[in-house]
């Protein structure tokens, strides 16, 4: 069983920066690749980013290469989500989840997931 808990999200304009963060408890953090996804308003939650155990490889979608980036400090059992140059259709519920096997941008590759910590991008 894997506890997730995300924090760090907000209110920011337009070009602003945030980081998310999500904690990890009851299992071996460094044994899970992790990642994100989010969910807007009457939208589908869809895939964000992807870590591996060891952090030396990543993964994102499209809408995100180039301003998003997805870390981990196994020591801190925590994962990290870097979001700079934000933009209105930023705005969604960001979910942090622990990934057990299968496509990593498919949400049923994924079995643990946190509560989600809302970002709003908006002047």
């Amino acid at each position: 069983q894997v506890q997730l808990v995300e924090s760090g999200g907000g209110l920011v304009q337009p070009g602003e920066s945030l980081r998310l963060s999500c904690a990890a408890s009851g299992s071996t953090f460094s044994d899970y690749n992790m990642g994100w996804f989010r969910q807007a308003p009457g939208k589908e939650r869809e895939f964000v980013a992807h870590i591996t155990r060891s952090g030396v490889r990543s993964y994102y979608a499209d809408f995100v290469k180039g301003r998003f980036t997805i870390s981990r400090d196994n020591a801190k059992n925590t994962v990290y989500l870097q979001m700079n140059s934000l933009k209105p259709e930023d705005t969604a519920v960001y979910y942090c989840c622990s990934y057990y096997g299968g496509t990593y941008y498919f949400e049923r590759s994924y079995n643990y997931w946190g509560q989600g910590t809302q970002v709003t991008v908006s002047s």
